[in-house]
């Protein structure tokens, strides 16, 4: 078990440990730990206690190595109600992800407005990790998992609860939207469509909106991809949390044989 994702260097610089590692090679990251680690730096950038982080957009430009990260955050445009900022992680002078994050002003007196729908409770039984002909030593076993629809190796939609074992950096609490952005990557590798033996599925990008932030450290991840024959996937997964639901992730995704 690593002690963290990351490891921080100094002020914008950070080091991956391999519990960063995805399924696809132990040389580049999951997209949820670089995510996470952007959205920690929207939300500190400028920081105003009056505005949430409610919809983060990840743009993934290359495969994200496990190794140094440096990370840059700007305000693309300031307002007391509305605001948006942008992180670039780069990775050798070279950009390989890109963040966009819009704050919304807080409300104490807005209305609410909910789905209706019960939650499953979480299963007592923890789900042991499995990507068929994937590297699993990485972030798939520094998360766990209680799966309460389908599996690793059942191709088809998937609902599991979800929460890491690791903290993002170490001595820190990680924030609830950068727990998301952790968790929410996984929508497509739970709900996969075709054999990783087989096919390659990767998403290239990752959309996160909540309507408000979640509680405690579970979330549960319902999640379903579709493709129609173009090269094209499209992963979307509700997100909630033990009291209800919270928002939904998006991935668009490369679809190839290997």
């Amino acid at each position: 078990m690593h002690a963290s994702f990351f490891e921080s260097v100094s002020p914008g610089r950070f080091a991956a440990t391999t519990a960063t590692a995805g399924p696809w090679s132990p040389d580049a990251q999951h997209g949820g730990p670089p995510s996470a680690l952007a959205a920690r730096e929207l939300e500190r950038h400028e920081p105003d206690d009056n505005m949430r982080l409610a919809r983060v957009a990840i743009d993934i430009l290359r495969p994200v190595p496990v190794g140094p990260l440096t990370a840059r955050t700007r305000m693309l445009r300031p307002g007391k109600r509305v605001a948006l900022l942008e992180t670039v992680l780069e990775s050798d002078d070279r950009p390989v992800l890109v963040a966009r994050g819009w704050r919304i002003a807080k409300l104490l007196d807005a209305p609410i407005v909910t789905r209706s729908g019960g939650l499953p409770d979480i299963p007592a039984a923890e789900k042991t990790p499995r990507f068929p002909g994937g590297n699993i030593d990485g972030y798939l076993t520094n998360i766990e998992w209680r799966f309460e629809a389908g599996s690793f190796d059942e191709p088809g939609p998937a609902a599991t609860w979800a929460r890491p074992r690791i903290p993002l950096l170490p001595g820190e609490e990680i924030s609830p939207m950068s727990r998301t952005l952790l968790l929410a990557d996984s929508g497509s590798g739970i709900s996969m469509a075709l054999d990783p033996r087989v096919y390659i599925f990767i998403n290239v990008d990752l959309t996160v909106i909540l309507h408000r932030d979640p509680a405690g450290d579970w979330l549960l991840l319902d999640a379903a991809t579709t493709m129609d024959g173009t090269g094209t996937g499209l992963a979307e997964t509700k997100l909630s949390d033990t009291a209800g639901e919270i928002g939904t992730g998006v991935q668009t995704l490369l679809v190839s044989p290997r």
